[in-house]
């Protein structure tokens, strides 16, 4: 089993920032990917950022482009996601999820690719 603890969340200012972690227990893989997504009330799950494990490559929507970082760190198995400029919209709870299977960088998007998920943590940005 794997466990996933997300911290960082909390109330921002729009145009601020936020830095939420991800930290991963239990069982490892060998090829694995990890990713953040988000629910807003009303709305479906959306994916946010995602990362290949192995070689640190990312993909992020469109949405946050350019304002939010994924990352990771090896040693501490943790995967961070640095939100910038942050918007209204950006509100959601953020859930962080881990895909144990798979190689392709593309399937990252996909909400239905990741086996173990985060209980979410609450962002919410003033206007």
């Amino acid at each position: 089993q794997v466990q996933l603890a997300e911290s960082g969340g909390g109330l921002a200012q729009a145009g601020g920032s936020l830095r939420l972690s991800c930290a991963a227990s239990g069982r490892t893989f060998s090829n694995y990917a990890m990713g953040w997504f988000r629910q807003a009330p009303g709305k479906e799950r959306e994916f946010v950022a995602g990362i290949r494990w192995s070689d640190g490559s990312t993909l992020y929507a469109d949405s946050v482009k350019g304002r939010f970082t994924i990352s990771r760190d090896n040693a501490k198995n943790t995967v961070v996601l640095q939100m910038e400029s942050l918007k209204p919209e950006d509100a959601a709870v953020y859930y962080c999820a881990l895909k144990s299977r798979g190689y392709r960088l593309s399937d990252v998007t996909s909400a239905g690719a990741y086996d173990y998920w985060g209980q979410g943590t609450q962002v919410t940005v003033s206007s």
